[in-house]
């Protein structure tokens, strides 16, 4: 006597079956998690006025890289992370020499290399020398003699009766800075991962039907 046993439906199949179309959701919720979280925090950062520049220094990588996986994941990162985790936590800045922090005026002007400028790159570009007034009640000033000119920036004073010639405030000095908390970028990314379950679940009942 023999017996044969068919299972119908196939088991193994049905199971293989499920099993790829919990990759499939599991995959796709992740890479919806990383572009959202992506386009929110470069929200975040336009919001701030901290420009287009910086926001687009956050990416997204979502791994397995192709194809699908039940593991899959998804990296948001900055490719300025020191400045933009500068603005996210609002650190208190000291100078790393224990001295002052040079904060420049208008009459400073601006940095070559956009960056801003020091002291000593200020008098190596105005050819002026800075001088250190101390002031008892608010911040003390480095100052040098010159004049203004139609920006407002300090310049050498070519007028031999000292006329124009001004004491203009180049840079205040200050023990330390507290930087505003500008981001808050933990509150997107919890964000985006309580959505996660309920997106995996609808992809997968979705890719059922």
């Amino acid at each position: 006597m023999k017996l044969k046993l068919d299972i119908d439906p196939d088991i193994v199949a049905m199971m293989q079956a499920e099993i790829a179309a919990g990759e499939r959701a599991v995959t796709a919720a992740m890479r919806e998690a990383g572009t959202g979280l992506k386009t929110a925090w470069r929200l975040q950062i336009t919001g701030a006025g901290l420009g287009t520049r910086l926001a687009n220094s956050i990416r997204s990588q979502n791994f397995p890289r192709s194809g699908e996986s039940l593991d899959a994941a998804a990296l948001v990162w900055s490719k300025a992370p020191v400045i933009v985790g500068a603005h996210d936590a609002g650190p208190l800045i000291r100078s790393k020499d224990g001295f002052w922090l040079a904060i420049p005026l208008p009459a400073a002007g601006k940095s070559l290399r956009g960056r801003r400028i020091t002291p000593g790159e200020w008098e190596r570009r105005r050819g002026l020398r800075l001088r250190f007034v101390y002031r008892r009640t608010g911040p003390s000033l480095l100052v040098a003699e010159g004049r203004l000119n139609r920006k407002g920036q300090a310049v050498v004073s070519r007028s031999k009766t000292g006329r124009g010639k001004v004491t203009a405030p180049i840079f205040l000095l200050v023990p330390q800075v507290k930087l505003p908390k500008r981001l808050d970028l933990e509150w997107d990314a919890e964000r985006a991962l309580d959505r996660v379950p309920g997106v995996v679940v609808a992809n997968w009942v979705e890719g059922q039907f």
